[in-house]
């Protein structure tokens, strides 16, 4: 499939009849719509899901006379359509987007209007885990230099509101999405530091194949050209088989590969300084130090000094639903790593805490991809594990099929896929003990149960509050 780039440059949009596909409920789509009928086009909002589940964005958008909605079993036909703005979960093979290019009408995205629009210089990150923790490291590890930086992209943020406010001297940080690159594709454009945290198969129920999945990723420093910089994860095999036009620079664990910044236990290691330096990370897990270390390569490479690169990092919280530390009751610690999608993700959360002390709440939609792996480490590393939504029943079946060949995972208790998120978190609470971690890293995307993991990690809290809140005592 493939579309005419639409450029904005000296677009009139007054009048133009432009269709959102896909308002969702985060950011963007809210963002675009408003974007657009500020300057006079007139928008059609077409989305599968019912006003009732898009309350919230509904509710922004109240009041704003271009704007019309067609929404539910309604939103199947393109209307009369000048130009259509694509929220990035469409997948390429919607029948709208099919119609769309039969009939050769302009496609364009958020992403694609904001980039044409803004005038600082970009650090774009992505990759199949640790992208959002690498993108507000750096975004600290900027921010500490004194520059004035702005944070956005598929993190959750759309800047596209403020772009007019945004400098040529400021930085950009944006997280960037398989599918979002996917589109930026069209406009043959990538950041001047590009970071590419790791590869590994995922959203192949968008994708379709793992090729297309690997292609959309490298559109990320395809177009750099070879005074700009990239930066990747030397310990990822497939990363090192890319073809990169840019500079590329290095981090990671491996001292035969002699990364530019090499992570160790306790200390980074910088070609460029002249010692090692320790911050004093304030997120747990071996994960964070290779994050840490890509933010490290980032500086370095927009020249930020050695002080101003430990300072960023040391001032740096962690995300919200990014293992995050709830609090601790009747001796159990509870942490919300509901941002956990990927078995990747999922496996190193498991990994920050001591085996055999760590309850998991584990599953959700399927997203086609192998979770041999991560049922592995739920039974070497939990002491139980709380399963949940479809791929529950998946995850079930592999672990209790392993738990036959391996006797020695034995003694991990194993839920039956759970009904319900309460009945998981229950369930989780019973086998629990004090000195345990109580935890949210589900490996899976959350659809099914809830709309986006900010909704499922926002219920985990709610029953930790509910559960320290009215226990006696």
């Amino acid at each position: 499939m493939s579309f005419k780039p639409f450029l904005l440059q000296n677009q009139d949009l007054s009048g133009c009849r432009v269709t959102v596909l896909g308002l969702g409920r985060f950011a963007g789509g809210i963002a675009v719509t408003r974007f657009l009928a500020a300057r006079g086009a007139q928008v059609t909002v077409l989305d599968a899901k019912t006003a009732v589940e898009l309350e919230d964005s509904l509710d922004q958008l109240q009041g704003i006379p271009q704007v019309s909605f067609i929404l539910g079993e309604a939103s199947q036909k393109l209307p009369p359509t000048n130009l259509l703005v694509v929220n990035p979960a469409i997948p390429p093979q919607h029948p709208l987007l099919l119609q769309a290019e039969a009939e050769q009408i302009p496609v364009t995205s958020e992403m694609e209007l904001f980039w044409q629009l803004n005038p600082a210089r970009v650090v774009g990150v992505t990759g199949s885990n640790g992208k959002s923790t690498t993108t507000a490291m750096i975004h600290a590890v900027f921010s500490a230099s004194g520059a004035k930086c702005w944070l956005g992209g598929n993190i959750g943020v759309s800047l596209l509101p403020v772009v007019d406010q945004i400098q040529p001297v400021d930085w950009v940080i944006l997280e960037l999405s398989s599918f979002q690159l996917f589109a930026l594709d069209r406009l043959q454009v990538s950041p001047q530091i590009a970071v590419v945290t790791n590869f590994s198969p995922n959203h192949l129920d968008w994708h379709q194949t793992l090729e297309h999945y690997r292609y959309s990723k490298q559109s990320i420093c395809r177009w750099q050209t070879s005074s700009e910089n990239v930066i990747i994860n030397a310990d990822d095999p497939d990363l090192r088989d890319w073809d990169f036009p840019g500079n590329v620079n290095t981090f990671g664990s491996n001292t035969d590969l002699n990364p530019d910044v090499l992570v160790e236990k306790q200390a980074f290691i910088a070609h460029q300084f002249a010692e090692q330096f320790q911050p004093q990370l304030k997120v747990p897990g071996w994960h964070n130090r290779l994050n840490a270390a890509a933010a490290i390569t980032a500086g370095i490479c927009a020249d930020l000094n050695r002080k101003e690169i430990q300072q960023g990092l040391e001032s740096y919280e962690g995300l919200p639903h990014r293992l995050q530390f709830l609090g601790e009751f009747a001796g159990r610690r509870f942490y919300n790593d509901s941002l956990a999608t990927t078995p990747e993700s999922a496996i190193c959360a498991l990994e920050a805490f001591e085996p055999g002390q760590v309850i998991a709440l584990a599953g959700g939609y399927d997203k086609k991809v192998d979770l041999t792996p991560f049922s592995c480490e739920l039974l070497t590393r939990t002491k139980a594990t709380a399963l949940m939504g479809d791929t529950g029943v998946k995850l079930h079946e592999l672990m209790t099929n392993q738990r036959m060949k391996n006797q020695t995972n034995a003694d991990v208790a194993i839920s039956g896929p759970q009904q319900s998120f309460k009945a998981a978190f229950d369930w989780a609470f019973q086998q629990s003990a004090p000195g345990d971690v109580i935890l949210l890293s589900p490996g899976c995307a959350s659809y099914g149960w809830f709309s986006n993991f900010q909704e499922r990690g926002a219920r985990f809290e709610s029953l930790f509050r509910e559960l320290s809140q009215n226990s006696p005592g």
